[in-house]
């Protein structure tokens, strides 16, 4: 509903007849502003999943309204005691300018809520806002108290009491925050109203937790048939020893949260909403297997449960039951495995710790960023064993990799003396005859049986370690080194992809993890930049493992990349040609040829072939062949780079045997490109590609930089929200507006979302429609302003020739909203009675008194414009500037009387 508060809502949709709406919404709560993941499971009432209960009014009614209804649902149709509920409003932000919401606390007042009942709050309890922008206003909280039994409860409000919990939010959406971080009052009120559905159930079912509601129960039972655990019997704090009552509500209302996601098409990975529900399965599995000492598969074994009792309401849980068991078990398979190596790493270190110490950042860190461990489980484990993290240290670590990310070597700065081995330390490696690394397991992958991923370990021999630019047998912990093996699985950077990532584990010492930071590849050998956690030697037998997560996003984006590439070279014409690529996991790079601008339409084109190779979900055939045959494939792209022999084709749809026949012209019906690096399987995986950028970096040379996958779809979702937005302006430029404030909100709106666009990560096409149909705006919107400030001008200026009368000298005070409306008017005075000299001042609500002046050509050169502003705006300590037939300034209202007089004396004395 957002597009209808801020106005944006199409004037023809169905959306836009909407006054009042009442609904269910299925609400996650786990990530971003509005986050309670860390508190689920700690308390009764906190959830990540919940039903919220809506009331809607759209310029209909308001708080008196909103209020009455509520407290008319909870204590005549529910029959809730009056006694034990206690509303809150807000009490006022000086600082913003905000005055207390005396308006609704009147209104529960008038219900016959005593006043003991009635609390004011500040901004962070009863001041309601989405994000960062957007709709927001007052709120008015109702609470209930499970004690009641006649006490006043008013201290327990807003307390964190389990007893005093708040069951409905009615929001008063008067302002939208704006990206400046200013307020502005939305144009119609509106009212949301949240009632969550097990906080009412609570109060309903005369429970103290929601947990004890039947929407819970079976789950908490089932729960209990699985694990070797006692009963769940609600306890909390000190009281929950082992925090076993903890792990059952974290179980059972994240098991509720998967199902309800996963049936919603949001699966566990690796940003956005599918990181925050890896997240809390990931949460939820190290409570069964840590805390409840359940065998694995057991959250999957309570799906059928959540569907029992969820799926009257939400019947497409009934049919995706398999699917959603399926999806939690592939992932507690994979996460278990981690889970038990941190867990061992940790028991390892916490027993060599000296007393009184922190928790190494180190450890942590290759628990982070090698195995995937969240951060909160990490605080969690070592918050149960009474130690803390090294945050500071741990934070540091969090810099230098973001910095490594975001920049890497910088022009002019040394190449990494761990990763780049020199000519001489190639030349003794070559010398003691150690091979060049076979990296061919790198392809070692393929698809399971459910559609995902496998990529298989490699075990491998350490041949030589690299350091501050010398060649060494053996490395110490702590430090950084690059290491030779004589094979990885592990792709290094080139070919415009970046490096895997991951870590690499010595065999017989599981529980020490080498993190494997960058991959380089230089002069045949393959150099793996690690931290060494202990010694590490020449001969040490290792087991590799990838980041798979970030792998399969680059194989995503590399393959796209082709997509494009085809695309473009099919709209564009055979004469474009590739310039350059940089595929990372979260996007792709393409630079190439062009002979002018790329249009709206050539954009439009190049997505939908794209999009028609992904929907054929073509098989991606590769196999490596001597590059003399290589060369004779009619249409190759890119065979004057410098490809090893044999060389690696890649070929979308067509097997490479078919395009190397003789005369065949199956290469130029599709791509078939020299390619090292790692791809899927099939196109269809790709799933959506949206170019969010193009650009032309010199003449001859465009770069579009694409997103594929969930930041596709995203992208596309954005530009619809945007699209909608500039046609609602559009439709109201349309409109006759007669005033000019209203015009110039309607072209500073333009301003604002013309920036929005162009910053915006969505469709180029798009973005270049949008813009193009905002500058016609923008034009309009200062023609009509103008318009209507000469309309403006033209009749002050009639009253003020009517009032002087052809006099030689006109000075006065008028009101007017600009300076621009000001000189309007001299000019217009100044034309119409060309013989007269004209000075006006304008006082301001602000304080602040305008001066606008214009001297008649008859008076020049005795009589200056500019020098009579500047005395004019001096006396108002204010400034001027001009020339000597117009200028303007502006001064201070307290001196505008001396400045008034002032004007007439200087008039005078040059005349």
């Amino acid at each position: 509903f957002k597009p209808i508060f801020l106005g944006t809502v199409h004037p023809r949709s169905e959306l836009a007849q909407q006054r009042r709406v009442v609904n269910s919404q299925k609400c996650v709560r786990a990530g971003g502003k509005h986050n309670d993941l860390e508190d689920v499971g700690r308390d009764t009432y906190h959830h990540t999943f919940f039903e919220m209960l809506g009331n809607w009014s759209f310029g209909d009614y308001f708080k008196e309204e909103a209020c009455s209804m509520a407290w008319e649902l909870l204590t005549e149709v529910y029959e809730i005691p009056r006694d034990r509920l206690y509303v809150t409003y807000f009490g006022g932000e000086p600082s913003l300018g905000l005055s207390a919401d005396e308006e609704c606390r009147d209104v529960w007042l008038r219900l016959g809520v005593p006043a003991s009942h009635v609390l004011p709050f500040s901004l962070k309890d009863n001041f309601w806002e989405m994000g960062d922008t957007g709709p927001c206003g007052p709120c008015t909280e109702i609470h209930y108290d499970h004690v009641g039994g006649g006490r006043n409860a008013a201290a327990l409000v807003n307390q964190g009491s389990p007893d005093v919990v708040e069951i409905w939010n009615l929001v008063f959406m008067q302002y939208s925050r704006e990206v400046e971080g200013n307020l502005l009052p939305l144009p119609q009120h509106h009212v949301d109203t949240g009632m969550g559905l097990e906080r009412l159930v609570t109060v309903l079912q005369n429970k103290r937790s929601n947990y004890d509601t039947d929407l819970f129960t079976p789950i908490l039972d089932a729960i209990h048939k699985g694990c070797r655990a006692p009963r769940y019997q609600g306890l909390v704090g000190n009281a929950d020893v082992g925090h076993v009552n903890m792990a059952y509500r974290v179980v059972a209302d994240h098991v509720r949260t998967l199902c309800v996601c996963i049936t919603d098409g949001i699966y566990p990975g690796f940003s956005g909403a599918e990181l925050v529900l890896r997240r809390i399965l990931r949460r939820a599995v190290r409570f069964c297997s840590e805390v409840l000492q359940a065998p694995p598969g057991l959250l999957a074994s309570l799906v059928p449960t959540v569907v029992e009792v969820l799926g009257d309401a939400y019947p497409e849980l009934t049919r995706n039951t398999n699917q959603i068991k399926d999806i939690i078990n592939e992932n507690e398979a994979a996460f278990l495995s981690s889970l038990e190596r941190g867990r061992r790493i940790i028991e390892q270190t916490v027993q060599q710790m000296k007393p009184a110490t922190n928790f190494p950042a180190e450890v942590a860190w290759s628990l982070y960023g090698s195995l995937g461990f969240p951060l909160d489980l990490i605080d969690l484990m070592l918050e149960e064993k009474g130690i803390s993290l090294d945050s500071a240290a741990f934070n540091e670590l969090v810099l230098e990799d973001a910095k490594r990310k975001a920049g890497g070597a910088q022009a002019g700065q040394p190449r990494n003396t761990n990763t780049q081995l020199d000519v001489h330390c190639l030349a003794r490696l070559r010398g003691s005859s150690v091979p060049a690394t076979d990296d061919s397991p790198k392809y070692a992958y393929a698809l399971g049986p459910h559609g995902h991923y496998e990529f298989s370990p490699c075990q491998a021999t350490v041949l030589m370690l690299y350091r501050d630019q010398s060649l060494h047998k053996e490395v110490g912990a702590g430090q950084r080194c690059g290491v030779i093996l004589d094979r990885t699985n592990f792709y290094a950077e080139q070919g415009g992809q970046d490096s895997d990532q991951g870590y690499m584990i010595r065999l017989g010492q599981q529980d020490v993890l080498f993190p494997v930071e960058s991959v380089h590849l230089c002069g045949g050998y393959v150099i793996h930049e690690v931290t060494a956690v202990e010694t590490l030697r020449a001969g040490d037998q290792v087991q590799l493992f990838v980041d798979e997560a970030q792998r399969l996003a680059c194989m995503t984006n590399h393959t796209a990349t082709h997509l494009l590439n085809f695309a473009l070279r099919r709209v564009l014409g055979d004469s474009t040609e590739q310039r350059g690529s940089h595929v990372t996991a979260e996007r792709l790079r393409f630079d190439f040829d062009t002979k002018g601008f790329v249009t709206v339409e050539q954009l439009q084109q190049v997505e939908q072939v794209v999009q028609d190779l992904i929907q054929k979900n073509e098989v991606v055939h590769m196999a490596e062949v001597p590059l003399t045959v290589a060369r004779r494939v009619r249409g190759l792209r890119a065979v004057d780079e410098g490809y090893p022999d044999p060389v690696r084709i890649v070929s979308l749809g067509v097997p490479v045997e078919n395009v190397l026949t003789c005369d065949s012209e199956a290469a130029m019906q599709t791509s078939v490109e020299l390619c090292c690096g790692t791809h899927l399987l099939q196109t269809g995986s790709v799933e959506d590609l949206a170019i969010i950028s193009e650009r032309q970096l010199v003449k001859g040379i465009s770069r579009v930089i694409a997103v594929t996958g969930g930041r596709a779809k995203e992208a596309r979702e954005v530009g619809q929200c945007l699209a909608m937005e500039v046609d609602s302006v559009s439709l109201r430029m349309k409109q006759r507006i007669t005033s000019i404030p209203e015009m110039q909100n309607l072209s500073k709106e333009v301003g604002q979302l013309t920036k929005v666009v162009s910053s915006t990560a969505m469709p180029q096409w798009q973005r270049k429609e949008l813009q193009t149909i905002l500058k016609a705006l923008q034009r309009t919107a200062n023609t009509a302003i103008k318009k209507l400030e000469l309309q403006q001008a033209e009749k002050v200026a009639q009253v003020l020739l009517g009032k002087y009368c052809n006099q030689p000298v006109i000075i006065d005070t008028i009101p007017a909203d600009s300076l621009s409306i000001l000189m309007k008017v001299v000019n217009q005075l100044c034309d119409k009675s060309p013989g007269t000299s004209v000075l006006l001042l304008s006082p301001q609500a602000s304080g602040e008194v305008l001066c606008a002046c214009q001297v008649s050509k008859s008076c020049l050169p005795a009589f200056s414009a500019a020098d009579w502003a500047v005395a004019v705006c001096t006396q108002m300590e204010g400034k001027a500037g001009g020339s000597p037939i117009v200028a303007k300034g502006s001064g201070n209202a307290k001196g505008m009387q001396g400045a008034l007089t002032t004007a007439l004396e200087f008039a005078q004395s040059k005349l």
